[in-house]
């Protein structure tokens, strides 16, 4: 690893007194860098289509932020541009700046020059990227390594998807929609899945396996990639350094063992072969982990890989798992009592929606767990319908909302019906979400077992997280 660069003091290209202009600021990667260049003293605004909790917070720290797509309300003497895939082309205030000469650029062209010159530590995947990169981090701060960080989730540590540090090290969530992560010059890359998804993108399954292969490949020289074992084509991704890690395998490079359960925390050990870039048959013992879902266990053991890797002590490592407090909407108990778990989620992915079922109906195998899902985006829930209805059949019961559109016009014949359809178990229903409140006040509330007690997870990527806090304050006192 380049060693000049790890221990450089962090800089990035100045921009004018102009500032910068972000059209879809309320996005977790856009509100990211936002926040960066903010705290960098540069002048910065945007739009967003609805106010979120995120842009709410974006405002009271000082950012200026508007709601209505309006060429009158956006700044004109401005030096940057920056704008989310997400944002459709004929966008009036996009159309403006490209129209009248503007420098307009995609987020991930900005990413990319913020870390141009960086030690770069980029989490990709399609699942479970949020968590491993908050991970990271979070251990790189914690035990004083120090890092920049541009996350993809909110962490709960430190309430911020972003932190600056002098040191010449970013922490990325690397972002496969777009192909965005094609952009990023990677000196140490994780790669936790490569299950078909944004198929709107790239066509086939096999498309898309190539993109995560080709950015394992843009890891610099003498770099290390660390991919979940099992990944599809690993022979493909063994271009360099490579490093496996699993939940239990010990066929993997990187593995936890002896992992024990106690009252939705885990203890475990951590092997670390002697066939990897680490300390010879190195063991971190005792190692705890105060979140749920057994995924996370594994989620732990790639972080751990990686900060292990940059010479952190085994102490400082351990220490600042235990300290980990999580990730916005990752297995986040919003309620944890004898009576009632409430949990929220991300999951938007069938293998994500699997993880975090199983995991919390292992942690509390006696409790009837509820799903509350918002199915994200129509040709997600048109491809992947098989797969939703399979995972949600793991749960007792599942309410289902409409789907949440994002950047999607409606397809004719997709709807929440298309995955109740395909679905074996005969406790669930489709909801409009305003509805949801009264059904866990007058039906939920009324049917909990209050000997053995429930489980109940709301998940999904759209605007479900705005029910979070209705549904706890009805929940309180039970």
């Amino acid at each position: 690893m380049n060693e000049l660069k790890l221990n450089g003091k962090f800089s990035y290209p100045p921009l004018g007194a102009g500032g910068l202009y972000f059209i879809g600021i309320g996005g977790i990667g856009m509100s990211a860098i936002a926040r960066f260049f903010f705290a960098s003293g540069m002048r910065v605004s945007g739009y967003d289509k609805t106010a979120t909790v995120l842009t709410k917070e974006l405002e009271a720290s000082g950012i200026a932020v508007h709601y209505d797509e309006n060429v009158e309300l956006i700044p004109k003497k401005v030096d940057l541009v920056v704008y989310t895939p997400a944002i459709p082309e004929e966008h009036k205030e996009l159309a403006y700046y490209r129209q009248n000469g503007y420098k307009v650029v995609k987020r991930s062209d900005v990413l990319q020059i913020i870390t141009a010159s960086s030690f770069n530590i980029c989490i990709a995947g399609t699942h479970g990227k949020t968590t491993i990169t908050t991970m990271v981090a979070h251990l790189l701060r914690d035990s004083g390594f120090g890092c920049n960080a541009f996350l993809g989730g909110i962490a709960v540590n430190y309430g911020t998807n972003f932190w600056s540090s002098e040191k010449n090290v970013c922490v990325i969530e690397a972002d496969e929609y777009d192909r965005s992560f094609l952009k990023l010059s990677p000196d140490m890359a994780i790669i936790t899945a490569m299950d078909a998804d944004h198929l709107d993108i790239y066509g086939t399954a096999e498309a898309m396996e190539q993109a995560f292969i080709d950015f394992a490949g843009k890891v610099k020289p003498g770099g290390l990639v660390v991919g979940k074992f099992g990944l599809e084509r690993t022979k493909e991704l063994k271009t360099q350094n490579y490093l496996s890690y699993s939940l239990q395998n010990e066929s993997a490079d990187v593995y936890a063992a002896n992992i024990r359960m106690m009252n939705g925390s885990y203890e475990f050990d951590v092997m670390m072969s002697g066939r990897t870039p680490l300390e010879k048959n190195n063991m971190l013992d005792n190692v705890k982990l105060n979140m749920g879902g057994m995924h996370n266990v594994e989620n732990a053991v790639a972080a751990i890989a990686v900060a292990s890797s940059l010479g952190i002590e085994n102490d400082k490592i351990k220490a600042a798992v235990e300290n980990f407090r999580g990730v916005k909407r990752r297995f986040e108990y919003i309620i944890k009592n004898d009576r009632i778990v409430f949990v929220d989620d991300y999951a938007h992915h069938p293998e994500e929606l699997r993880a975090l079922i199983n995991g919390a109906k292992a942690l509390f195998r006696q409790k009837k767990c509820t799903v509350i899902f918002q199915p994200h985006l129509y040709s997600r829930t048109r491809d992947l319908a098989d797969g939703f209805a399979e995972a949600l059949d793991l749960a007792d019961e599942v309410i289902l909302l409409p789907i949440y559109p994002a950047r999607e016009l409606p397809i004719t014949g997709v709807s929440s019906e298309m995955i109740l359809e395909r679905m074996q178990n005969e406790n669930r229903q489709v909801l409009e979400k305003d509805n949801i409140t009264d059904w866990i006040e007058h039906v939920y509330k009324k049917e909990l077992n209050r000997e053995f007690g429930a489980v109940l997870i709301t998940a999904g990527a759209g605007d479900i997280d705005m029910m979070v806090e209705p549904i706890k304050n009805i929940l309180n006192d039970v």
